[in-house]
């Protein structure tokens, strides 16, 4: 099986927009493809990570993947699927979210010798002359199918900004620049992108003529796979600074009954023919699924043995063996201690898996809390340092997300 019929068989393309040309295009290793990340955090998240596997999988077979770093973008922000305008941010807290996502990303590509390359849009967007947008570029938009676009219809109940509006220009002028640039001919992104990267193809043809190769692909699942990234207790980041291995590993044996095979399908490199064999697996077998699928993502990610210590962690909660060494593990001093005690949502607030004292007494009146497994009783509950004789705590929140607490 060739790369491009492996990517419509693990279920990761929606539309495209002349399939014949790019399956020769991918087949062939002669695709040179973008797919662009607008630095909204200093972290990448799950949401960018069926994206990045799948620049990983192009450039295994031979393809050339182009990182486009929205360091330009993300000053106007992107539209697609909010209800709201996006807070602007610095200068400076761009420029540093792209450093971070450069990092992040040199563990998914390979970009030595030429294999890959990586730009920043602010490159060309900050220096654009506007009267030369207008004519050059703005000539080739109808605005009333930019206003028929999916990505607008949201926005245009609540009030779309002329900033916001201008961000389908911004974006096919990325393509038609990296098109002329870098030989770019190429551009993926998520369904709810396809109004955006319609609009680069156009401009392209428009620009240089019906006979320019740029083509169009968007990927199934990639607005979903945004959704993916969100929990209850907040964004499920890359970074191991905000979301631990631990937490990570987690996230993915959680998921539900239902999205498990199709996970493993679009996440992970197992061969297709060892997926199928999963396909019939019902009950105690999805278990085996989740942890399959937990630890290939992670090991990704964080790598072999940070994947092991969060699978050894995981199978001790879930087995009651009570091996706590690779827990995530908060801290506590004297300091915190008040008459030899600490109240219960204390302990959460400084493990950071609430946000506030009102959203602790909430989970614990409705009884999402428990210490070393005895359910929380009350709102007020306090924690004697005699507790910790075993050397720690274990506080559980919900199904997922337990914290081990040890004094020192």
């Amino acid at each position: 099986m060739q790369i491009y019929e492996e990517l419509v068989a693990r279920g990761l393309i929606a539309q495209v927009t002349d399939e014949e040309r790019i399956r020769d295009l991918i087949n062939n290793g002669k695709a040179v493809f973008y797919i662009g990340f607008d630095p909204t955090a200093d972290s990448l998240h799950v949401g960018h990570f069926m994206a990045l596997c799948l620049m990983k999988r192009l450039q295994m077979a031979g393809n050339k993947p182009v990182a486009l770093i929205g360091g330009g973008t993300a000053m106007i922000g992107d539209p697609s699927g909010r209800s709201d305008m996006r807070q602007m941010m610095t200068v400076e807290t761009i420029q540093h979210n792209c450093d971070c996502f450069k990092e992040q990303m040199s563990k998914f590509i390979d970009f030595s010798e030429d294999k890959a390359i990586m730009v920043n849009n602010a490159d060309w967007l900050l220096d654009l002359n506007y009267i030369e947008v207008l004519r050059e570029v703005g000539a080739c938009f109808s605005v009333n199918r930019m206003l028929s676009a999916e990505c607008y219809k949201q926005r245009m109940e609540k009030g779309l900004s002329f900033l916001e509006f201008n961000y389908m220009i911004m974006q096919s002028y990325d393509f038609y620049v990296l098109y002329q640039k870098y030989g770019c001919n190429l551009q993926f992104g998520g369904d709810d992108q396809w109004s955006n990267m319609l609009g680069g193809t156009e401009l392209i043809r428009r620009k240089l003529g019906e006979d320019a190769a740029a083509m169009t692909i968007t990927l199934l699942l990639n607005s979903e796979g945004k959704k993916m990234g969100k929990t209850q207790s907040g964004a499920v980041w890359l970074d191991p600074k905000k979301t631990s291995p631990f937490d990570f590993y987690q996230y993915w044996r959680n998921v539900d009954d239902a999205d498990v095979l199709k996970c493993i399908r679009m996440l992970t490199f197992l061969p297709l023919e060892e997926i199928e064999k999963m396909d019939s697996w019902q009950g105690s077998e999805l278990n085996k699924a989740k942890e399959i699928l937990a630890f290939e993502l992670t090991k990704l990610v964080h790598g072999e043995e940070e994947a092991n210590k969060a699978q050894e962690g995981a199978r001790a909660l879930f087995s009651g063996a009570g091996n706590t060494e690779n827990m995530p593990t908060t801290v506590l001093s004297d300091a915190d201690f008040a008459d030899g005690e600490i109240s219960l949502i204390d302990m959460m607030l400084k493990a950071e898996i609430i946000k506030s004292r009102g959203e602790g007494r909430r989970l614990i009146e409705q009884g999402g809390v428990a210490v070393d497994d005895e359910k929380a009783k009350t709102a007020f509950d306090m924690i004697n340092k005699d507790a910790f004789s075993k050397g720690h705590v274990i506080v559980k929140k919900g199904k997922k997300i337990f914290v081990k607490f040890v004094i020192e």
